[in-house]
């Protein structure tokens, strides 16, 4: 399962990438995204729950590093990067289904992945400040 877990966070990261920088319908963006993915169903189905997730609690996951970066408006921040934080702050703070120590290695691996040469160790620093607030 964890292969297929991968495959839907990188589908869930490049629609939301993609909504946030051209805004494109997502419904319509992720089907296009799958469909050239060849991400099977329970992916597809993951991919969506966790680009939902984002969509409907995107203001309060900004508010949240905003709160965290403020040395990095969130209109400044990379959209990759972003995104990455956005994914990984829904699974672990309104979600809630993945450990934080797991949610934060797989948002430095799609950062590594995707991200610019400083992107993991943002993401890193942002999240870990996240889960030392969260575990108070």
């Amino acid at each position: 399962m964890a292969g297929k877990r991968r495959k839907a966070r990188i589908l869930a990261l490049q629609t939301l990438f993609e909504l946030d920088t051209v805004a494109h319908p997502s419904e319509q963006t992720l089907a296009r995204l799958a469909q050239e993915m060849a991400v099977l169903d329970e992916a597809l189905k993951f991919a969506t729950e966790l680009t939902e997730g984002v969509l409907q609690n995107r203001q309060s996951i900004d508010n949240l590093i905003a709160a965290t970066a403020p040395a990095f408006p969130l209109d400044q921040i990379a959209a990759i990067d972003r995104n990455i934080l956005r994914l990984a702050i829904y699974e672990v703070v309104i979600d809630n289904r993945v450990p934080m120590r797991a949610a934060i290695n797989e948002a430095v691996e799609l950062a590594k992945e995707f991200g610019g040469e400083t992107s993991p160790r943002f993401i890193n620093g942002v999240l870990g400040s996240i889960s030392l607030q969260t575990t108070r």
